[in-house]
């Protein structure tokens, strides 16, 4: 790993290659853990995104993937399902919310949450719940981090799981109250003081993406003008709640899951150009990008 700075490191596709090594032959699918998906709402129409998001993490090596939603939007997702399984939550309100909930996640080995959920009013409590009974690894993204920039971010130090953020500018920008350019300017001071008062890990996406632990922070140069379309970042999500599945929570896990992203989103754009992929062309690619990262030995 390439030290840049004081506890500053580039992440090389030689420092990854470790964590995707060729499967026992005698392996089955309980021995690469449970990732699930908790997403989707009628108005950002979760069907092929939440689809896609589990698809993510079953590409990215996890053995059994969970879709986790409300019972809203299981006429646009029910026919997407295939090599996922499905947790219908009741209404809200009904006295067995949340026993359903902890139901669905309590065997889960990691867990994505926010994509597409929109701004429902119950979604801070949910949150919260999350928070404080899931013990597994925690993915906040999207929508679940717009709902935490609505609550006391003190409540991150009451966890009883492990926790990645992964916000863009705009997302970390509403996070730790600091203008957009201010952010740009001075990204990796702004993530590493985060991360440490906050006590997780901040993963600031972009072409140069920004990951911290409040005492190291890696850079994982990847990615490429194609990327920068609608559903990338779920996608990540996705590659993220599969590799933190059967893999440990460490910086090199999380670096691992932006590196493969990254390089299945290039050769994706090698395929379709940057103007014409989509975020599903990345998901097509995670198995090449898994080749080149296991194989590549000039870099």
């Amino acid at each position: 790993m390439k030290k840049i700075d004081n506890n500053i490191y580039e992440v090389d596709i030689s420092d990854i290659r470790c964590l995707f090594p060729i499967r026992d032959i005698d392996c089955n699918k309980g021995d690469f853990g449970k990732a699930g998906i908790y997403g989707g709402s009628v108005e950002y129409s979760g069907a092929l995104k939440l689809a896609s998001l589990s698809l993510g993490a079953l590409r990215s090596g996890t053995g059994i993937s969970r879709i986790i939603t409300s019972k809203d939007v299981l006429p646009l997702l029910g026919p997407n399902i295939l090599e996922q399984t499905l947790v219908v939550l009741p209404d809200y309100e009904d006295s067995h919310f949340r026993e359903k909930i902890y139901d669905s996640i309590s065997d889960l080995d990691s867990l994505a949450f926010g994509m597409g959920l929109g701004n429902d009013s119950h979604l801070e409590e949910v949150l919260e719940f999350l928070i404080k009974n899931y013990t597994g690894n925690l993915i906040i993204d999207a929508d679940g981090l717009n709902t935490l920039s609505r609550m006391k971010l003190e409540i991150l130090k009451d966890k009883k799981c492990n926790i990645v953020l992964t916000p863009h500018v705009k997302e970390f920008s509403r996070l730790c109250f600091r203008d957009i350019e201010e952010i740009k300017r001075d990204s990796l001071q702004l993530v590493l003081e985060f991360a440490k008062k906050y006590q997780v890990i901040v993963l600031l996406k972009g072409h140069t993406t920004t990951i911290s632990d409040g005492v190291d922070t890696y850079l994982v140069i990847t990615g490429c003008p194609g990327m920068a379309t609608a559903g990338s970042g779920d996608v990540l999500s996705g590659i993220l709640a599969g590799m933190l599945a059967y893999h440990d929570f460490t910086m090199k896990t999380i670096a691992a899951s932006v590196f493969l992203h990254g390089v299945a989103g290039f050769l994706a754009e090698e395929e379709n150009t940057d103007i014409s992929m989509v975020a599903s062309d990345i998901i097509s690619y995670i198995g090449k990008a898994i080749k080149v990262i296991r194989c590549d030995k000039s870099k």
